[in-house]
């Protein structure tokens, strides 16, 4: 019984003193993702001006923040940002050049959330999400689809970055942007 107490007693200390939050001040990113297991230099206390602003819709009628993105010459610096009255549970990411076959579609024409290729941020909170993309794997002319399941005062919602809609029969949308408005342009899409 006593080793037993014990066994028990060291898995909770090992739970309780791994637990740590990052805060989105921090300039270093680091991934939750295990597999690439990488360690990012980025400023985001003072990530320079916005290349594109776009609302982050929630149950097709509801703002319940935005999406931001920013380049740091590097990397393109995507956040998720809710209001006040929505937190996020959990983000998809789906992001390529306008003219491949960027996001996983069905065959009605229907994004696959399930099957995006970004799903572990650098950064998180209850109200923030941070994805970090190299620029080396985009060309001018880029597209993404933001995806969240968000909380508010409606209850569970899913939400996406405005946008054109995909030709299926979802709500679902994508943002068209260039890389060379990041000089301070605005958002083409």
């Amino acid at each position: 019984m006593k080793k037993l107490t014990l066994i028990i007693f060291g898995i909770f200390a090992m739970t309780f003193i791994s637990c740590e939050t990052e805060s989105i001040e921090d300039t270093t990113l680091k991934s939750q993702d295990s597999q690439t297991n990488i360690e990012l230099s980025v400023d985001l206390e003072n990530p320079g001006e916005a290349c594109v602003t776009v609302n982050l819709i929630a149950g097709q009628h509801h703002v319940a923040g935005d999406i931001t993105v920013y380049n740091d010459g590097e990397n393109l610096i995507i956040v998720y940002t809710t209001n006040d009255d929505w937190t996020i549970d959990l983000t998809h990411l789906s992001i390529g050049n306008c003219d491949e076959d960027w996001v996983p579609l069905t065959g009605s024409g229907n994004p696959k959330v399930g099957r995006f290729e970004y799903t572990e941020p650098y950064s998180v909170s209850d109200y923030e999400v941070v994805y970090v993309i190299p620029l080396a794997d985009l060309d001018n002319n880029y597209c993404f689809a933001a995806h969240a399941e968000v909380q508010g005062p409606t209850g569970g919602e899913t939400a996406w970055g405005e946008g054109p809609a995909f030709s299926g029969n979802s709500w679902a949308m994508y943002v068209e942007a260039l890389l060379s408005d990041c000089d301070g342009g605005n958002p083409a899409y």
